[in-house]
C-alpha cells in the first residue's frame, strides 16, 4: 500500500498541472505530472508492505491503518493544514483520526473524493499511484504477471490462484488478511481433502 502527500503554499501553484483523480489519467499523463511534482513540490510517500498490513491489520481496522499512513506522509511535510481522501464512511471521524496520529497543530480537511475535488489530493493520488504501479512491476518482474493488484482483476486472481495451488501458500506480496487470499486459500485446502 502506498500513501502519499504533497505539499505548496496556495492550491493555485498547482494550476498548470493536468491534475484529475489519478485513476482517469493514463499511465503516461501520471508518469508525467510525477516527475514534476517530485521536481517542482515537497512530495511525502509512506509505503507499507503485504506482511506489514497483516500485522497492523492483527491490531486495528484498515481504517485506522490508513489513518496512520496519512498521518506519517502529513507529519513529513508539517503543514499548518492538510485535506485527506477519506477511506470510512463517516470522513469527519477519518479527518479525527488522521489528526489524533499527529504529534503537530494540523487542520485536517476529510472528505470523500477528495482526489476528484482538491488538486492537491489528486497531486498525492498521483504520486500514490505511480509509486504504486513501480511497485506492481517490480512484482511482475518476479512472479510474471500478477495483473493490478486490486481485488477486482481477474488477472490477478488467477496469479494468486496458481501460485496458492503450486506453494500451498499465498506469495509474499500478497496480503493474508485480504479476503480474497483467504478465500483462495480455504479452497485450496479443500482442494486437496
Amino acid at each position: 500500500m502506498v500513501v502519499a502527500a504533497v505539499g505548496c503554499w496556495r492550491e493555485e501553484d498547482l494550476a498548470p498541472l493536468p491534475i484529475r483523480d489519478s485513476k482517469v489519467l493514463k499511465p503516461e499523463q501520471r508518469e508525467a505530472i510525477y516527475e514534476v511534482l517530485l521536481r517542482d513540490f515537497a512530495v511525502s510517500v509512506v509505503t507499507i508492505d503485504a506482511a506489514g498490513i497483516d500485522e497492523a491489520r492483527s491490531r486495528m481496522s484498515m481504517n485506522d491503518c490508513v489513518a496512520e499512513l496519512h498521518a506519517e506522509a502529513i507529519r513529513e511535510l508539517k503543514p499548518r493544514s492538510a485535506c485527506v481522501d477519506a477511506c470510512d464512511v463517516n470522513a469527519e471521524r477519518y479527518g479525527r483520526r488522521v489528526a489524533d496520529c499527529l504529534d503537530f497543530p494540523c487542520e485536517i480537511i476529510s472528505e470523500h473524493r477528495a482526489d476528484a475535488r482538491y488538486r492537491i489530493v489528486g497531486a498525492a493520488s498521483i504520486v500514490a499511484k505511480v509509486t504504486r504501479d513501480r511497485a506492481v512491476r517490480d512484482l511482475d518482474e518476479e512472479y510474471g504477471n500478477v495483473g493490478s493488484g486490486y481485488p477486482s482483476d481477474p488477472v490477478t486472481i488467477e496469479f494468486l490462484k496458481r501460485y496458492i495451488r503450486d506453494h500451498g501458500s499465498p506469495p509474499p506480496c500478497a496480503r493474508r488478511s485480504w479476503k480474497t487470499v483467504a478465500n483462495l486459500s480455504q479452497r485450496t485446502i479443500a482442494d486437496f481433502l
